[in-house]
């Protein structure tokens, strides 16, 4: 069994001005997430969900300089419309892990849970956190030292979000 190993967890919120089933299917439908998911300027070009517990996402985004990135997602919990835990990697197209194309003591994977709170007049918030899973020593502090860098992605991704539901509605 795998399990977590210590870090200094990741955290990220946005409210959201969407009602919380929306924003739901903006990360449990491929379709959805092809719309926004990954840093500003990055465009998806694969995305392929098995929603199930033990299922995968593999998706790839292309980057502004033209390089293509592949992630994978293996689910843990699915709780509609509250709750959602994945081991994140990066992976080639296969669905095979590999490392960070630009970091090589990244965390191989990382816990991401992602909890969806109903806020006031119909809008949600989204807490994302992030940590090093299963990692080594080295990994736990790339990732502690790359802290303000995964806010500036998830910023950006979170921005591209809001403007989607802006015309998802």
């Amino acid at each position: 069994m795998l399990a977590e190993t210590k870090s200094s967890e990741f955290v990220i919120s946005r409210v959201l001005d969407a009602p919380r089933a929306l924003v739901w299917k903006a990360f449990t439908e491929p379709e959805h997430m092809r719309q926004w998911w990954g840093p500003k300027g990055s465009v998806i070009v694969s995305s392929k969900m098995d929603f199930r517990i033990g299922g995968t996402y593999l998706g790839a985004m292309r980057a502004p300089d033209g390089r293509v990135m592949w992630a994978k997602f293996v689910y843990r919990e699915i709780l509609p419309p509250q709750r959602l835990v994945w081991v994140h990697s990066f992976s080639d197209e296969a669905g095979g892990l590999t490392r960070h194309p630009l970091s090589a003591t990244w965390p191989l994977e990382l816990l991401t849970t992602v909890a969806f709170e109903e806020a006031p007049d119909g809008k949600t918030e989204v807490i994302l956190r992030w940590s090093p899973f299963n990692a080594s020593e080295e990994e736990r502090k790339t990732f502690d030292a790359a802290h303000e860098s995964m806010r500036g992605g998830w910023t950006g991704s979170f921005d591209q979000l809001a403007a989607y539901l802006a015309t998802a509605k």
